[in-house]
């Protein structure tokens, strides 16, 4: 569990270098913004998380019953808490963008795709 990262992840610094190649610029874990986004563009409001299939829950209701209490325990809180801090920045006017590891291993071109695609829709 010690090398598990919460920041700067493998497929973070290749979604980071992705946007970078691109001409785009960001901010790295905003804390004072709720959930601390793992890419932020000021300017154009979007906040971007890059989330772990496992540690966030993709499609955990068909792999949860796989799962100890206190992992099922552990995700749920997860879950719970990323859809807090979806729900409190959109109401500060931020646009979330949520990208899933599995997307990233498949095609981080895409991906850099859809976070510049809102970003320059927001004016930035």
């Amino acid at each position: 569990m010690t090398n598990v990262r919460s920041k700067d992840t493998g497929i973070e610094v290749a979604v980071r270098s992705a946007l970078h190649a691109r001409g785009l610029r960001f901010r790295k874990h905003v804390r004072h913004l709720p959930g601390t986004p793992d890419i932020v563009f000021s300017r154009a409001r979007v906040a971007v998380f890059v989330d772990g299939d496992f540690w966030h829950g993709w499609r955990f209701p068909t792999w949860r019953h796989k799962l100890s209490t206190y992992w099922d325990a552990k995700i749920e809180r997860n879950r719970r808490r990323d859809r807090r801090n979806f729900a409190r920045l959109r109401r500060q006017g931020w646009l979330v963008v949520r990208v899933w590891e599995h997307d990233v291993l498949a095609d981080v071109d895409r991906v850099a795709d859809r976070i510049e695609n809102a970003v320059r829709a927001r004016g930035s």
